[in-house]
């Protein structure tokens, strides 16, 4: 090798390389033998002549150098410099700059750290045959110690791992999902937000130099940013990153919010009121003002007044007379629900079109399993205010609750069997595991351990919830029976046990038994202990009587006051109408039938309106109306029209009296 030249060579790649190692380093991805053949046959014609046996510049050393790191660059201002980025004198010029220009076609592909410092060998020295010494020079570098590693490999995965995650962060999360995120710690209306607010700051401030970036250079910032934060550039895999992604690919602000506490909350945190920012305000004020609507969200109750005849179906033009002393005796008699078993049951359907046009008088029999199904209808105060929404009328309603969501819906909701003979719910409300367990007559039993097996009796478990943490506080689990021929006669135990104490508020259980169309509901109430089993319910099954309660939690079959009314009594009908969405010829959306009941008063503040029904002009601010709904409650009145009401898409049914030129009762079923 032509000791004169190369040593000017080896000096200028030894300082560029000093130079490039102010920097972080990576390699390339170009094969190892690739690179070495390419140096080799990057030396003009005639300066690579063959030397003994092989070509004056195919030395072991040399090789091994350039195989371990002929493909390092430095990132620069976003751009790969090699460390053949060089001024040369002589031919090894075109060498360097050939080598760069190859080395920097490749993408980089990892960060450079080695297990030695030593890079190649410096120099050795060969002794002729007549005794002459050669000393031949080579490619070398001493590395700086930060780029030597014990566990190379493990090292530099870290490093690639950390790389991809806060490129796919910088790919996939928005500079308005950030933006929102800083105006909720801002509001302090994030649990422990402030102490994520460095976090959000050094992603926006990475987001915007990278979106300004061209796409060639993208992956240079990356490589070299990572490695410069180090743990800070894999914000995405953090709680707040996943909030943050959560929110960029169009998650509800306050679902993304309750998955983030989740995450970092205490188990007993609620959050007080749902998320907006001034921002989403700021847009669905001019969107009010845009449309007009401002006087239209001011509701009230409706009254009998507000309503045309021809969205009516039935109505009691009787005077109310005044009930005699044997009349206020015969209303506190309670009715039982067994009696009416056998009566004609007939679906709604068939009830309005051929039974109501020939009603006189109307009477309702409220269970216990209907309170939910309470409901109040709702007009503007301004009945001039423009139409808010989906359907062409300015009325809404509000159900008990604000919701019509019983056991058996929220089983449903979570993917379990709500169509056997024979179901039995549990729901619960805070963080605790609680379990449902069945033992049937032969001693068999159906719990979480057997979860999803369906048992010769055609029994099975097949949701169960909050098992290995707190995941919801909505949990609910479900024992279900699919044939009546298959389930075995003779006595069934139903128990709850508290498998897992998370909390202290919020205690308790409901529990629901439904047979044959009858739903018993069970209340409890108490902190159970840790491992503790409450007997929900004895009861014996054979197929000609059913079910019979034999020892149970106290069962909400006894009467209530609710709304004003009696539960568990027949009570007279004033209208009976279709909601507002179908009223007109309109079909909008699911129906639901109302009976308004006399006597029956919402004694609480609904809300005016619910998202669901609200135009599609406003659906991009929902969660500002959402906010508007539950504040702008509608205030207290005598006067209103409430009932009961039933959706056309829920299984339910109900007992009714009809009077008119024949009186019968009658099983509505929807």
């Amino acid at each position: 090798m032509s000791d004169l030249k190369f040593s000017t060579f080896k000096t200028a790649v030894q300082k560029k390389f000093e130079e490039l190692s102010q920097h972080n380093l990576f390699k390339t991805n170009v094969g190892k033998d690739e690179l070495w053949e390419f140096y080799l046959n990057s030396f003009p014609e005639g300066t690579n002549n063959k030397y003994k046996e092989r070509r004056e510049y195919d030395c072991q050393s040399c090789k091994q150098f350039i195989r371990v790191c002929g493909n390092v660059v430095a990132i620069i201002d976003n751009e790969p410099v090699s460390i053949w980025d060089i001024t040369v004198d002589g031919y090894y010029q075109e060498v360097a700059s050939k080598m760069a220009d190859f080395v920097r076609s490749f993408p980089v592909k990892d960060v450079f750290y080695h297990e030695e410092r030593d890079l190649g060998t410096d120099f050795n020295r060969q002794i002729l045959e007549n005794g002459q010494v050669i000393k031949w020079e080579h490619f070398f570098f001493r590395l700086p110690k930060t780029f030597v590693k014990k566990n190379v490999a493990h090292d530099i995965g870290e490093c690639r791992s950390t790389k991809e995650v806060f490129q796919r962060g910088l790919d996939e999360i928005t500079f308005e999902s950030a933006e929102m995120v800083i105006e909720l710690i801002d509001q302090n209306s994030l649990y422990r937000g402030e102490e994520n607010r460095t976090s959000v700051d050094f992603f926006l401030k990475h987001k915007k130099a990278y979106s300004k970036l061209p796409d060639e250079k993208k992956d240079y910032y990356t490589w070299d940013e990572s490695l410069k934060v180090g743990p800070a550039a894999r914000v995405r895999n953090t709680a707040i990153g996943t909030l943050l992604v959560d929110l960029s690919e169009g998650m509800e602000l306050d679902q993304a919010v309750k998955s983030f506490e989740t995450k970092v909350a205490p188990m007993n945190y609620k959050r007080p009121t749902a998320l907006i920012t001034k921002g989403m305000i700021k847009k669905a004020e001019d969107k009010v003002e845009e449309l007009g609507i401002a006087d239209s969200l001011a509701r009230r109750y409706a009254v009998a007044e507000d309503i045309t005849i021809n969205n009516v179906l039935f109505a009691n033009r009787e005077a109310k007379k005044a009930m005699s002393v044997f009349d206020e005796l015969a209303a506190e008699t309670k009715e039982d629900a067994k009696k009416f078993d056998h009566v004609e049951s007939v679906d709604i359907e068939t009830f309005v079109n051929n039974i109501l046009p020939k009603a006189e008088s109307i009477e309702l029999m409220l269970e216990n399993k209907h309170t939910n199904n309470l409901m109040s209808l709702v007009s503007p105060v301004n009945k001039d205010a423009k139409g808010i929404f989906k359907w062409g009328n300015n009325f809404s309603w509000a159900y008990n609750g604000e919701v019509a969501d019983s056991v058996r819906e929220r089983v449903k909701k979570a993917g379990g069997d709500v169509s056997g003979v024979l179901r039995c719910s549990l729901s619960w409300f805070n963080y605790d595991d609680l379990d449902i367990h069945m033992v049937e007559p032969d001693g068999n039993h159906i719990y979480f351990s057997n979860r999803g097996k369906c048992h010769r009796s055609s029994g099975m478990l097949d949701v169960d919830m909050n098992a290995g943490g707190g995941h919801t506080r909505e949990g609910v689990e479900n024992i279900t029976y699919s044939s009546l021929n298959k389930m075995q006669e003779g006595q069934y135990q139903l128990f709850i046990n508290q498998f897992a104490l998370r909390e202290r508020i919020d205690n308790g259980f409901d529990c629901e038994i439904e047979f044959d169309g009858k739903i018993y509901s069970f209340h409890y109430e108490k902190l159970m202990k840790s491992g503790e089993n409450i007997l929900v319910a004895k009861f014996n099954f054979t197929r000609k009587n059913g079910i019979e309660i034999i020892e149970s939690l106290p069962s909400s079959q006894s009467n209530r006051e609710v709304w004003g009314i009696v539960t568990n009594h027949f009570h007279k009908v004033s209208m009976v109408m279709h909601s507002p969405n179908h009223w007109d010829g309109e079909k909008t959306g699911n129906k639901h039938y109302f009976f308004i009941l006399e006597g029956c008063k919402n004694d609480g503040r609904p809300r005016g309106f619910f998202n669901e029904f609200l135009s599609n002009d406003l659906t991009e601010h929902r969660k500002v109306f959402e906010v508007l709904g539950s504040k702008m409650k509608v205030p207290e009145s005598e006067r209103q029209l409430s009932g009961a009401g039933f959706s056309s898409t829920v299984r339910n049914e109900i007992i009714c009296k009809v009077s008119g030129s024949f009186s019968r009762s009658i099983k509505l079923i929807f």
